[in-house]
């Protein structure tokens, strides 16, 4: 099932792993009308349970990564690359360490020079302007680590520190990244919103039952902050890829 609201494309699966094949597929082709124009593409990706089957779809694919530089959209602040709940971990294992990309760009979770590493990464987006962007929602509607809270549709800065709001935290345990909420990590490194949407292309892959009530808000409420993947609905080139469960509330 396809459908539109306001700008934002819609399409429905029986299946996440026929929705990944799917948006995969439409990620090669949108590289490659990119490519015929352009010597190289920038992506940014998102690193979340949501994206594996997107992720495995891609590896399944011809695709000339050579020509794909790569960034990701957020991280912990006082993670290390090689903890498993380290999204430069999970983006390794799943996707940046299987392919030959022209370039890999990651958030320095670790770092101590919070501020210092903002600028680092922002300074990178200025080379490498994201042409793409791959990505999900959050159990709150969030985009990146853009939480209700601290969701700006004007932010005038491209990456920034934020407090994660507990809804989001208690996703990361219901996805199984933590044990406990206590053990999700308080604040973290997030690309905002304008930078996300800047991209001329977004593919939004939101499959499973947790992220229904999350569809619903970002297709029937107002356009704000207080529901920050509703933005979407203005981008004129984004589109959500559901599965069953996270499409159970909405109408045909």
């Amino acid at each position: 099932m396809e459908k539109k609201v306001d700008n934002l494309r819609v399409e429905t699966f029986p299946t996440r792993e026929q929705m990944g094949r799917v948006a995969a597929e439409d990620v090669r082709a949108a590289i490659e009308e990119l490519l015929r124009r352009q010597e190289e593409v920038s992506i940014i990706f998102a690193a979340a349970p949501s994206q594996r089957d997107l992720y495995k779809g891609l590896l399944e694919l011809d695709i000339p990564w050579q020509r794909i530089n790569a960034l990701h959209m957020d991280e912990y602040i006082g993670i290390t690359d090689d903890q498993p709940q380290s999204f430069r971990n999970y983006l390794k294992e799943n996707l940046f360490g299987k392919v030959p990309f022209k370039t890999i760009h990651y958030i320095q979770g670790e770092t101590s020079a919070v501020e210092a590493e903002c600028q680092r990464y922002t300074d990178i987006l200025a080379t490498y302007q994201p042409d793409i962007v791959c990505m999900g929602i959050g159990e709150n509607t969030h985009i990146a680590f853009n939480d209700p809270p601290v969701a700006d549709f004007n932010d005038p800065e491209k990456v920034k520190r934020v407090e994660l709001d507990q809804a989001c935290r208690q996703q990361q345990v219901n996805d199984g990244c933590f044990a406990t909420i206590e053990d999700v990590p308080t604040h973290a490194l997030t690309l905002t919103i304008p930078t996300l949407t800047s991209a001329s292309r977004i593919f939004c892959i939101v499959p499973g039952p947790t992220k229904a009530q999350a569809v619903y808000h970002t297709l029937n409420e107002e356009i704000s902050e207080r529901f920050p993947s509703t933005i979407l609905r203005k981008h004129g080139q984004a589109k959500l890829y559901l599965d069953k469960e996270s499409s159970a509330l909405i109408e045909d």
